[in-house]
């Protein structure tokens, strides 16, 4: 392992993994389908801008944001591709959608107005997607309002409908029944806009049949090397690696205990290192006498509470001759541990822990 030349932990973003991760996506689908890719949340805590970069020499154009910060933000820096703003218009901001070329996602009638009055008002034909609310119940124009915009297309007058989507919420299941029934939902739905993109599959949902990708599939954490095929062998590459740094050793004799509200004892003495990372930088408190960190291939499992700044960790599997030392580097994430196991020892998933990686890291993109 390589010794630290600062006290941070140093997150490795492999560029090209996350490259291969997109061709494996355009592979699964038919040659007319497009495929776009999930950015928001700095494209799950990896950075939007390089994500992007590295996507576009794939021929990635269709990109999703969350909200307009972060639609204005990659626009800044990329030209010539279409961003769809999954939480819609606001109205106090709408001369943003126009200057910065932007693409909301509408998912209610009076939305839809003042969208509409908005495009009028600028001689018309503003992009503009429809979001539909097939029984996920979060977002979306739901049922009665589904069939008013049907029955009257004059409520879309002077808007250019680019797309129509809808979200899966069981895909990662993929016997649920759901899966079904949202998809013949949309199916009977996206007929009535024949000249607009339909998109409604997530990862997991790409991995459940062509029936599900319709005009265009939306991919997202399974980029990053998250599995969309829970209980089976994940198909994706792994993009991240994360390793931090000892700042001490010591030994821990029996019946001692360590860290806040001392909820670790000791059973016999104990070689522990403490590491230099914490809940500030996205190791959750919930791995406390959980999760494990690696050295060498083998697993070094914490002990005691994870606070802040610092997480202990028992060296005892390892031979004592062959044991790290202050400036070492842990594997957190990598070749031993990947983001989904993390996440389970955690109590969560992978997309959560990618997302919650701090900014005390050295970043270092690999291409």
């Amino acid at each position: 392992m390589t010794k630290f030349k600062s006290y941070k932990g140093v997150l490795d973003i492999n560029l090209a993994a996350l490259r291969e991760n997109y061709r494996i996506f355009k592979n699964r689908v038919d040659e007319n389908v497009r495929v776009a890719a999930s950015v928001k949340a700095n494209a799950y805590g990896l950075g939007a801008l390089e994500v992007v970069g590295a996507l576009i020499k794939e021929g990635a154009r269709d990109f999703y944001v969350a909200n307009l910060d972060e639609a204005c933000a990659l626009r800044a820096h990329y030209k010539d591709i279409k961003l769809y703003i999954l939480n819609g218009y606001f109205e106090n901001y709408a001369q943003n959608y126009l200057d910065y070329d932007l693409i909301p996602m509408l998912d209610a009638l009076p939305e839809i107005e003042q969208f509409r009055l908005f495009s009028k008002k600028h001689g018309g034909g503003l992009k503009a997607a429809l979001h539909f609310n097939m029984r996920m119940n979060r977002l979306g124009l739901s049922a009665s309002e589904q069939s008013e915009l049907v029955n009257n297309p004059d409520l879309l007058s002077g808007l250019d409908i680019v797309m129509i989507s809808s979200h899966f919420a069981c895909a990662d299941e993929a016997d649920h029944p759901m899966n079904v029934l949202q998809r013949d939902l949309f199916a009977k739905m996206a007929a009535n806009f024949p000249n607009a993109t339909a998109c409604m599959a997530n990862s997991s949902a790409v991995f459940l049949g062509n029936d599900y990708h319709f005009d265009m599939v939306k991919p997202g954490a399974s980029l990053y090397g998250v599995n969309p095929t829970p209980c089976k062998p994940n198909p994706m590459k792994a993009v991240v690696s994360l390793k931090a740094p000892i700042i001490k050793t010591r030994t821990v004799y029996k019946d001692a205990v360590i860290g806040y509200n001392t909820t670790y004892k000791f059973e016999k003495d104990t070689a522990v290192a403490t590491v230099g990372v914490g809940y500030a930088d996205g190791l959750l408190r919930s791995l406390s006498n959980q999760g494990g960190f690696y050295w060498n291939g083998i697993r070094c499992p914490i002990r005691g509470r994870v606070s802040m700044d610092l997480i202990s960790v028992d060296l005892s599997a390892v031979p004592e001759s062959l044991r790290p030392k202050q400036g070492d580097y842990l594997e957190i994430l990598g070749e031993h541990q990947s983001v989904d196991e993390l996440g389970h020892d955690a109590g969560t998933i992978g997309y959560e822990i990618l997302t919650s990686l701090g900014d005390r890291y050295e970043r270092i993109y690999k291409d």
